[in-house]
């Protein structure tokens, strides 16, 4: 898709005529998705974690996705290199990596990965390594026999596995230009990190949806807002949209803090000079990419790039947070938050970023709550296609995406093969 600045008059979503302004279906149906298991998740790169997860030889981590039905694990190799593989042992197909409860994911160190059933050992390139009584196995050669990799890359730290084998782009490629014009940015440096997640009762797309638009900001969190957006009347918009291909960002302007008078805030927010929006004062992290701040808003405020399907980044100034809405089912998804700060240095940096955490939490939390009603409503089928606004553009860009994704599937499994 093209990408354009907002002219002086007109709308942003009659820039991409393609994907028209009447009213957009949301489909939450069983299933649709498990077309969108295969079609969406089936066929992109999705990010499982950072590098900073594996910070020396032997680290890993793993990943249950429901949605594929796998788990996964990522490793840092005796090469330095971030591999992932399917976490099950060759041998019967055991679980490899667990802890105390199979399906709970874990993180550790480790020189091998041994099965908790059988013994058989595996290197940290996924090769293996030993099997026990192997002159049992008849003619069975362990160079055969080691795990199932998956296609793996990292980008800016963020490491991503597709479960298409080959993908059907290179990493770059399927991030694009408005993405990868962030290379630069220091997310190495933010290592203080505060993570939550919640098992929340809503289709993936549908919370994912809030995160796109702040249409919504003065009726669901008016203590978040400055007095004059309040009214009914008045318009709480972003300052800046852009499409690249699947991919979506939105930048808002406005002071550090807003322009919210303390009587609209908590008073830990007061005294500590932090909240939703992080520490009022920030760091100077140095020269920032061409990519940050898209639109040239002034003032800025944050850049939430959204990485199709379900990763987005959000940039403030100074620290960064991330969400990730991984389906278990229909109508469930977990979501994921994560906050990353430079470490702090003193006591006072300290509390600022957890007094930033906590109220993050919240936000999240107020959105989570009206989501349930959102999912409980559409599963009545009484409605099912809705009116999009302007300032719901990514909305609009997001379920148009994924249909197509659909579409796309659904036409290649029924067509006959040329013989």
């Amino acid at each position: 898709m093209a990408r354009w600045p907002k002219p002086a008059e007109g709308s942003w979503t009659e820039h991409y005529p393609e994907l028209g302004t009447g009213p957009v279906r949301i489909d939450v149906s069983p299933e649709t998705y498990e077309l969108e298991r295969e079609a969406v998740f089936g066929r992109t790169w999705l990010n499982l974690g950072r590098v900073e997860q594996l910070p020396k030889v032997g680290s890993y981590f793993t990943k249950e996705l429901a949605v594929a039905n796998t788990s996964v694990i990522v490793v840092r190799g005796k090469d330095g290199v971030v591999r992932a593989f399917h976490n099950v042992c060759r041998h019967r197909g055991n679980k490899l990596v667990w802890t105390d409860s199979p399906s709970e994911e874990t993180q550790g160190s480790c020189r091998q990965f041994v099965c908790k059933y059988h013994g058989w050992r595996y290197d940290l390139d996924g090769s293996c390594a030993f099997v026990q009584q192997e002159e049992e196995f008849f003619d069975a050669d362990k160079q055969d026999y080691g795990l199932v990799p998956l296609p793996c890359d990292v980008w800016a730290g963020f490491v991503f596995v597709s479960l298409a084998d080959p993908p059907r782009a290179s990493l770059r490629e399927y991030l694009g230009p408005m993405i990868t014009a962030l290379d630069g940015y220091p997310f190495e440096r933010m290592t203080e990190r505060y993570d939550f997640r919640t098992d929340v009762a809503a289709n993936w797309k549908i919370f994912l949806d809030a995160f796109q638009e702040y249409y919504h900001v003065p009726a669901l969190h008016p203590q978040q807002v400055p007095p004059a957006v309040r009214d009914p009347n008045a318009a709480f918009e972003c300052a800046h949209f852009e499409l690249d291909g699947p991919h979506r960002v939105t930048s808002s302007g406005g002071a550090r803090r807003w322009t919210l008078p303390t009587e609209f805030m908590y008073p830990i927010e007061v005294a500590t000079r932090s909240g939703l929006l992080g520490p009022w004062e920030t760091p100077d992290l140095g020269a920032m990419p061409v990519g940050l701040n898209p639109g040239r808003v002034d003032p800025w405020g944050i850049d939430n790039f959204q990485i199709f399907p379900n990763l987005e980044i959000l940039v403030y100034r100074g620290w960064y947070l991330t969400y990730r809405y991984w389906p278990t089912s229909h109508r469930t998804h977990r979501f994921e938050g994560s906050l990353y700060f430079l470490p702090a240095t003193t006591v006072r940096e300290r509390v600022e970023h957890e007094v930033a955490a906590v109220v993050f939490k919240e936000f999240a939390l107020q959105d989570a709550g009206m989501l349930e009603g959102t999912q409980m409503a559409l599963d009545s089928g009484v409605l099912s296609e809705f009116p999009i606004g302007d300032q719901e553009l990514l909305v609009r860009h997001f379920h148009t995406t994924v249909a197509a994704r659909v579409d796309e599937y659904r036409q290649e499994r029924t067509e006959v093969p040329v013989v």
